[in-house]
């Protein structure tokens, strides 16, 4: 008697609380649980850039914090400051931002200069950020992780349904890809 695996699915649908980029009638939906300080996301972020653009106009991307704090001690002040830019309207420039100096979130200066390029509200981010204002919705996006599946980063998920393959290109627009054919049968 074989049994079928059947990979986890999301618990917290897509809705309008998530950073997304992309169509929002998208048919294929890429949601990543990520952790701004872990190399593997570091490494899967340029992979995610061009699978948007492979796909453009075809994909709705979704990011989720999912900080492992006990691996990654600046996790959850990366996190925090993204959610912090994202109440100014700027999360996407921030969150690319931080995937692309990983190595430099040790010291706060690069951001602070990097907010007040973005015409960001300096002083109220850093209050923000330092007074934990948005660890209740990262909290929410962890345990909505671990509730769908999620044990590392990144975890990607299409249209609903963890996917187990790896975060390269080729693995991920196939999938995608798949996915569509599928929601069309």
């Amino acid at each position: 008697m074989s049994k079928t695996y059947l990979p986890p699915r999301l618990t917290l649908a897509v809705g309008e609380r998530d950073h997304a980029e992309g169509p929002p009638d998208a048919r294929l939906v890429l949601v990543e649980y990520g952790d701004y300080q872990c190399p593997y996301c570091g490494a899967a972020y340029p992979v995610v850039k061009r699978v948007q653009r492979e796909l453009d106009g075809r994909l709705r991307f979704v990011f989720r914090n999912f900080p492992i704090t006990n691996a990654h001690p600046r996790a959850e002040w990366a996190a925090e400051t993204a959610e912090a830019a994202a109440a100014q309207g700027q999360f996407w420039p921030m969150h690319d931002f931080l995937y692309e100096n990983q190595r430099l979130l040790e010291d706060e200066r690069p951001f602070a200069q990097h907010e007040a390029k973005l015409g960001l509200d300096v002083a109220r981010l850093a209050r923000e950020v330092a007074g934990r204002a948005y660890a209740e919705r990262i909290e929410e996006d962890f345990l909505s992780g671990v509730r769908s599946g999620v044990n590392g980063t990144p975890t990607f998920f299409i249209n609903g349904v963890r996917h187990d393959g790896p975060a390269e290109v080729g693995a991920l627009v196939g999938a995608l890809t798949q996915a569509a054919r599928s929601a069309k049968s």
